[in-house]
């Protein structure tokens, strides 16, 4: 299958600190690639580099059969960036922002209306086209952000943790429109730090930390390749407060949930056994107990050391 992008030991310093340390991978034309990792991974920088906004230090990539050293300008023309900041006027109006982009990609006036009315449409923004962007909500301004970057019809669509801070509801939404870019062909990177919703949505996935890439494979492989580590969950009662550090004689990974505690363990006689012997110790009763088929995000625990919660309050820290 041809690829849409081709990145090629990329490399961004600043200030003499590695943001990506050189970084390679390929995105196949038409699918939805995630870029995983938690705030600072390098995410971002890379979309900047990708999309033409800064320039790396080292290494090459090359988009849509173009080389981004020299053919930057052409690039910009074929792709369309929502950044995770929304990047529209919020004077205007959101009809007057997605007709400013249409002109800025040269969009020809004969069809730009239609091309404007159709996005409306498809992104349900009819009814607030003639309300300034900046009163819109921020699931209608993510919508008005979409559209504006689909309206010259690009090739390829980056997306930069697109339901960062959005409701449950205009999240859903959201995700059902991702789905629907792969049947008008459009290739989608796709960055974002929560895992669940890299598993569900993208055909691939590149798990990035501290600007190096980890692993890259499908969701289900990154799954399964998980799966010799056997996981239980354990749901315990107790009259007093649970402290991680009573935990400390079990082997593999331990995440305390609430009253939930899920273990990775190469074991699961011993670590039940030594379990038992636990609750005596520290006076809890187990009331559950399951052997659980590994999940992306228990995935990535294990490939990364890092969890679900760790990458979510790295992430608001920053807001």
């Amino acid at each position: 299958m041809e690829n849409s992008i081709t990145v090629e030991e990329l490399t961004k310093e600043y200030n003499g600190k590695l943001a990506l340390d050189d970084v390679s991978f390929d995105v196949k034309k038409g699918e939805v690639f995630g870029y995983l990792g938690p705030n600072g991974a390098g995410k971002s920088t890379t979309i900047k580099i990708l999309s033409g906004l800064i320039e790396q230090t080292s290494g090459n990539a090359i988009i849509d059969g173009l080389d981004i050293r020299r053919e930057r300008v052409e690039i910009k023309k074929r792709i369309g960036v929502v950044p995770e900041t929304s990047n529209l006027y919020p004077e205007l109006s959101v009809h007057e922002n997605l007709l400013f982009v249409s002109k800025l990609y040269h969009v020809p006036q004969a069809t730009r209306e239609e091309k404007i009315s159709e996005l409306l449409t498809i992104f349900n923004l009819k009814e607030y086209k003639n309300l300034g962007f900046g009163k819109l909500s921020k699931g209608l301004r993510r919508r008005t952000v979409l559209a504006a970057a689909l309206v010259h019809d690009p090739d390829i669509l980056f997306l930069d943790e697109p339901t960062s801070g959005l409701d449950v509801v205009s999240a859903r939404n959201l995700r059902r429109m991702i789905r629907n870019f792969k049947e008008k062909d459009i290739t989608v990177f796709l960055t974002t730090h929560y895992i669940a919703e890299a598993g569900e949505l993208c055909d691939r996935i590149a798990i990035l930390v501290n600007g190096k890439i980890i692993k890259i494979d499908t969701p289900r492989a990154i799954e399964e390749s998980v799966q010799e580590t056997p996981i239980l969950e354990v749901s315990i009662e107790s009259s007093k407060p649970i402290h991680e550090n009573i935990f400390d004689a079990l082997s593999g990974k331990v995440l305390i949930q609430g009253e939930k505690i899920r273990i990775h363990t190469r074991s699961v006689s011993e670590t039940i056994s030594t379990l038992s012997r636990l609750s005596e110790e520290q006076e809890f009763k187990i009331t559950e107990l399951n052997t659980l088929k590994p999940s992306m995000e228990d995935a990535f625990i294990k490939l990364t050391g890092l969890s679900s919660d760790q990458m979510s309050v790295d992430k608001e820290s920053k807001r």
